[in-house]
């Protein structure tokens, strides 16, 4: 553990998120203004594809296991599914929250659950969160959180998630079961992100 650096990687422009599958076997990027996901191989540190998605990726979540990735792009507003096996999109999402102008709906942070049953998608300044059916990719309901919601973590259990508002400067708690806002917690100004301890 010498913290050598073991290699550096050429992306695309404005490099923001990073995601590791759970086996190990991919690192994904996302190039904000490229509007690309990045597939690089975590044995020969080779990009093995570029997938195009929609404008400013940010966030990409894997399946417990690996065989699907979930991508945001905020500005196309859209998620992108992706089959981890053969690297092709299987499925592009867009979400119509009622009462929202539509430029203010950008996803950003996306959660699934391990039973597979769902995935939570943070619509920023929309102030919703989508719940999705990850099977079907059917839009089951829009919680409204606090301002600008960004990021959000399932805890321990998954009976709870807890959503970062960042203009707000709370944390939204959703009981996961019932599909209901249960909390608002105030802390500092602007929360981005929210990792829950897993041994907690």
């Amino acid at each position: 553990t010498n913290k050598d650096v073991l290699a550096q990687i050429d992306v695309g422009i404005e490099p923001e998120g990073m995601a590791v599958s759970p086996d190990g076997k991919w690192a994904v990027n996302t190039s904000e203004t490229t509007s690309m996901l990045h597939w690089i191989n975590t044995e020969t540190f080779e990009i093995e594809k570029n997938i195009v998605v929609g404008q400013r990726p940010r966030h990409v979540e894997f399946s417990k296991d690996s065989k699907v990735a979930w991508a945001s792009a905020e500005i196309g507003g859209t998620v992108h599914i992706i089959d981890v096996d053969n690297l092709e999109q299987i499925h592009e999402m867009s979400f119509r929250v009622p009462g929202v102008n539509q430029d203010r709906v950008q996803p950003v942070g996306i959660e699934l659950t391990d039973d597979g049953k769902y995935a939570f998608v943070a619509l920023g300044p929309s102030n919703h969160v989508a719940v999705v059916d990850a099977q079907s990719y059917e839009v089951l309901e829009y919680l409204l959180v606090g301002s600008r919601v960004w990021q959000l973590d399932l805890d321990k259990d998954q009976k709870h998630l807890f959503t970062t508002n960042g203009v707000s400067g709370d944390v939204s708690v959703i009981d996961v079961d019932d599909l209901k806002v249960i909390k608002s917690i105030k802390v500092g100004r602007y929360p981005w992100g929210v990792v829950i301890d897993p041994s907690s």
